[in-house]
């Protein structure tokens, strides 16, 4: 029986079934090089012998196939090409596929060494349909010098088993268990000594194994095994894991000439930045991470992600946000040959009410500031623009800290606002660390009259305090003695924040004055 889950998805498999030959080919092209006709093998070392890891066309059809021994393949044939096994370039370059095929699907699961998934229920209509899609993979892939072979089913397994056990091919939903019963048992990939022990009992193919019970299987070969089985006929559908994280939300733009001028590639954005923002409306989120994917004609992608400090769904705002993001990169985009095509995404949104408007149509000031930090973060980066949260402390010096100002916008506590018409208790800027001054009082524990700091006097006309701060006894760490803050202003109308560090007969050690800060 099949399940309704498969029924509703569809996967293409996508097998390359030359990687390590084709990679090596395609670097001999961009070299200049010309390869002679000689037939190519890849060899690695295994169990202290060298053996064939990979074969091109030429090597399988004069019988030099993987597992062979090298010195067996050059006694069979001795003009042949060899080369050392290279594991991390050749998943290098499936991983380069798969980001590539991401312009079908952005559901991709990579499964080493040499085969792809991709859930295309959802895009395919994109295409013209599951028949286009895979001939436009196919054809796109051969031209880029990559052998493929793909197959569309209702499971990842079955049509994993179909591209790389089978001739490929379309799959409806339902029929997996008929399409796949031609395959040999090796299409289960599963332990080679389990595949011996099926041949030795005469089973040789799936529709073997589909006349066969399930539980006597399950009680030889263990219940993976039979789970195993059960993806490839298509009655069960296990999820696929994608290689990245899906977007909320996606807007593309696809071109049937390719483009890159800048122009091209604004009025490109204007119309994603205003698809995609209508998409953030409709659901009543909005946009904290975006990502724009640029995908070339050549097969070559290249991802830009930018930050906003709010949930952001204004499309001239996020147009702007990307363009002057594109004009501060260190490494530039190079459009090659042009983009085919253009998709820009929602990575992660919050929930966002609908902007308030002024009778001029102008927004508020608050949103000019944030479209301001949206800029400047994106032009020189996350970090060069921060902002304060606050800290729980009565320390001034600890009563905040810096962070990026893009972030998840989160603090433990708010910020305590000054009593309407009043002047701030403390300046906004504070001197790290606190600058010591020589002051004269009238009693040792008043406020100065007069204090010299940067080797100018200053006398008195207004004292404000004392606010009176405590040590923090639960830490650790060596503390400041107590402190007397006071709110001073000179003759010339400056005013300063400053501070008796210590007190008189009660706490041991020198008794020091210091200025913290500057009122404006």
């Amino acid at each position: 029986m099949t399940s309704n889950a498969s029924r509703n998805r569809r996967y293409l498999a996508l097998w390359l079934p030359f990687l390590p030959t084709d990679r090596l080919e395609r670097l001999a092209r961009r070299a200049g090089g010309r390869r002679d006709d000689r037939p190519m093998v890849v060899a690695a070392l295994e169990a202290n012998a060298m053996r064939l890891v990979a074969a091109d066309r030429k090597a399988l059809s004069l019988g030099l196939n993987p597992g062979l021994g090298l010195a067996d393949a050059r006694a069979r044939v001795p003009a042949i090409e060899v080369h050392e096994h290279e594991p991390e370039a050749d998943l290098a370059l499936l991983c380069h596929v798969a980001d590539w095929c991401d312009r079908y699907t952005p559901v991709v699961a990579e499964e080493a060494p040499d085969t792809l998934i991709l859930e295309i229920a959802g895009s395919a209509h994109l295409f013209g349909g599951e028949k286009r899609l895979k001939a436009d993979l196919e054809r796109r892939l051969s031209s880029f010098g990559l052998t493929a072979r793909s197959a569309i089913a209702g499971t990842g397994a079955a049509a994993r088993a179909l591209a790389r056990f089978g001739e490929g091919g379309i799959v409806a939903s339902g029929a997996e268990r008929e399409a796949v019963a031609p395959l040999p048992v090796a299409a289960l990939e599963v332990e080679p000594e389990s595949i011996v022990a099926l041949r030795r009992a005469g089973l040789m193919s799936l529709g073997d194994l589909a006349a066969r019970p399930q539980k006597p299987l399950a009680a030889r070969f263990g219940s993976d095994f039979v789970r195993r089985l059960q993806a490839i006929f298509g009655e069960i559908d296990p999820p696929l894991s994608p290689r990245r994280p899906l977007p909320l939300f996606t807007a593309e733009e696809r071109f049937a000439d390719p483009i890159g001028l800048e122009a091209d590639i604004a009025i490109a954005f204007e119309a994603l930045t205003r698809s995609l923002c209508a998409m953030l409306e409709r659901h009543g989120q909005g946009g904290r991470a975006f990502e724009a994917t640029f995908f070339r004609a050549d097969g070559a992608t290249r991802r830009i992600e930018a930050l906003v400090g709010r949930p952001l769904r204004d499309p001239a705002a996020l147009k702007k946000l990307f363009m002057t993001r594109l004009d501060a990169l260190a490494d530039p985009v190079d459009p090659g040959f042009g983009f085919d095509m253009i998709r820009l995404a929602v990575l992660a949104g919050d929930p966002a009410d609908g902007a308030q408007m002024r009778f001029e149509r102008d927004r508020v000031d608050e949103a000019a500031v944030a479209d301001l930090v949206d800029r400047l973060s994106a032009r020189f980066g996350p970090g060069a623009v921060e902002r304060f949260l606050p800290i729980d402390s009565h320390v001034p010096e600890r009563a905040a800290r810096r962070v990026p100002a893009i972030g998840d916008g989160e603090a433990e506590i708010e910020w305590s606002p000054s009593p309407a018409g009043e002047p701030p208790l403390r300046p906004i800027l504070i001197f790290t660390p606190p600058q010591p001054v020589e002051t004269i009082a009238e009693v040792p524990e008043g406020p100065p009259y007069r204090f010299r700091w940067r080797r100018i006097w200053h006398d008195m006309v207004r004292v404000e305090g004392p606010e009176r701060i405590s040590p923090e006894w639960w830490r650790t760490a060596k503390e400041p003695k107590t402190r007397d803050y006071y709110r001073v202003e000179d003759r010339q109308g400056h005013r300063y924040w400053l501070y008796r560090e210590g007190l008189y007969a009660r706490e041991a050690g020198e008794v020091r004055w210091f200025i913290q800060g500057l009122f404006p």
